[in-house]
Order: structure tokens, then C-alpha cells, then sequence
């Protein structure tokens, strides 16, 4: 009979649309009331309801692109807003690179300076980590005098302290140099392997004030003193091995590494008794 048929087609279709996916073809929309007061007659029920489907389409695909972008790693993912601290960042760095590479004159053999590459080599020897530790020492026997022997150990330690420093300093950040120059022996040896900070910046800054704080000095040899810090750091710049940043930065913890062994002076009694450590010669009775 026909009222039997009507019924399960009636009974199908209220079970249809109150599936998960039909849910929202069933509800009203936000502006209330009936389809034909809003829309005008059930013609206009067909557009509501496809609009409302791709809506729900355009939100399901926003989600899986946000969550794709999530998983993707961070250097894949393209910044379209950056701030104005990461445009600074990005634009100081870019220049600090562009003008190392330009100053790296005497890098290579065949570089526009290439002649006088031998020069900066041994200038940049004058800073090395080795040079003035084993100076140091070879002073620090030939000195016959407790105030001497006081500044020295002092100094060396300071040395030491400045070349443990730079080299943990060094392995964290892993910087490069602005061309791809393997370390000679030497730098092996006193563990500057990386560029940043600059070893032999942080060294000659340490060791100019240093002295100067300590020996009276002539005003000729004083400037002397500073002009050779300063051309010891810019050398590592010419030979390609150091940014201008890394070279400023090796500067500023040169300084930091003389204030602190100024803060941490060691008497002259201390420094006797290690002197007596160092050379076998001391006796916890004397």
C-alpha cells in the first residue's frame, strides 16, 4: 500500500540527516527563522546547504595545512610577517659576511694580497695562544724578583684562563669563518678550531691591558701597545679566518677576562707557593 511505502522513505531520511557528516544540513542557520522567510521559498535551501559543505571543507583543509606546516621543520617554513628584531638580525649578519669576505684579501695565495699574506701570518703569530704562554713561562724562570714574579703568574693564568674560555665558547657556537679554511697546527694545538669568538682578538685585548695596567710604559709604547691589538684582531680578518663580529666580540671578552683576573689578583705568597708547585720544590712543613 502507498502508506506503508511513505513511511520507511520518511523513517531512511530523518536517520540520513542525522548522520555526523548531514548534521549541519539540519540545523538552522545563525540569522533564525525558516528557509523561506530568509531565502524566499525551498529554492534557495540547495545553495545553503552546499555553501555551508564547502565552508566545513575549507575549514578541514585549513586545519590539515596548519598541521602539516607544524610538522614541517623550521627552516622549511617560509616567514611571511617577520619581525622587525629577525629583519635587523638577518641584515646585520648579511653585512657582516659581505664585508669579511671583501677585507679577506690575504685568504688565499692568488688574493689581490696574496704577496703579503706571509706578513699577516706572522702578525697574527704575535696573538697566538702558544706564543705568549711559552713567553710567559721562559720570563717567569729568567725573573729574580717577588713583584715579577707576581705580575707573571697572574698573566699566566689569565692566559690560560682566556684560551679555555674562547675554546668552550667556540665548540658551542660552531661559527665558520667567511671561506672554508681548515685551522693550521698551531691553532689545533690551542684549540681554535672556530671563528666566532676570535681567539687572537680576545688575546692581544687581554694582553694590552694587561700591560699596560701593570708596566709603566713610555706614551709612545702605550699607543704602540694598542695599535697592535688592534691589528693583530684585523689580521685574522685579512686572512679570512674571522668575521668582523667574531673579531669585536673576541675584544669585548678579552676585557672580561682581564676584569675578572683583577678581581681574582693573586698575592704574592700564593703566587710563591705555586711557583714552588710548579717547579717541585715545595713542602707543605716549610
Amino acid at each position: 500500500m502507498p502508506g506503508t511505502n511513505v513511511r520507511p522513505r520518511a523513517r531512511e531520511r530523518n536517520n540520513a540527516l542525522n548522520r555526523p557528516e548531514f548534521m549541519s544540513l539540519s540545523q538552522p542557520l545563525r540569522g533564525g527563522g525558516p528557509p523561506e522567510s530568509r531565502g524566499g521559498g525551498g529554492g534557495g535551501a540547495g545553495p545553503r546547504r552546499s555553501g555551508s559543505v564547502r565552508s566545513q571543507a575549507s575549514q578541514s583543509g585549513e586545519e590539515a595545512g596548519e598541521a602539516a606546516q607544524q610538522r614541517l621543520p623550521e627552516e622549511d617554513c617560509m616567514q611571511l610577517n617577520p619581525s622587525f628584531k629577525g629583519i635587523a638580525k638577518s641584515s646585520l649578519l648579511a653585512i657582516d659576511i659581505s664585508l669579511s669576505k671583501r677585507m679577506s684579501v690575504c685568504a688565499h695565495a692568488w688574493s689581490s694580497w696574496g704577496g703579503w699574506r706571509s706578513m699577516v701570518n706572522l702578525l697574527a703569530l704575535t696573538g697566538h695562544g702558544l706564543t705568549w704562554i711559552v713567553g710567559t713561562v721562559v720570563c717567569l724562570t729568567r725573573s729574580n724578583t717577588l713583584a715579577g714574579q707576581e705580575v707573571l703568574v697572574n698573566l699566566l693564568l689569565a692566559l690560560i684562563v682566556d684560551v679555555l674560555t674562547v675554546a668552550g665558547v667556540q665548540r658551542l657556537v660552531k661559527r665558520k669563518g667567511p671561506w672554508e679554511i681548515s685551522p693550521g697546527f698551531l691553532d689545533r694545538v690551542a684549540m681554535d678550531a672556530y671563528a666566532f669568538p676570535a681567539a687572537h682578538a680576545s688575546r692581544a685585548a687581554m694582553v694590552s691591558k694587561f700591560l699596560l695596567s701593570h708596566l709603566v710604559l713610555a706614551v709612545p709604547l702605550r699607543i704602540l701597545l694598542v695599535l697592535w691589538a688592534v691589528l693583530v684582531g684585523v689580521s685574522r680578518v685579512l686572512l679570512g679566518r674571522h668575521h668582523l663580529t667574531d673579531v669585536v666580540c673576541g675584544f669585548a671578552l678579552g676585557l672580561f677576562h682581564f676584569g675578572l683576573m683583577e678581581t681574582v689578583w693573586l698575592s704574592s705568597n700564593t703566587c710563591q707557593t705555586l711557583i714552588s708547585i710548579g717547579t717541585l720544590s715545595w713542602s707543605p712543613f716549610s
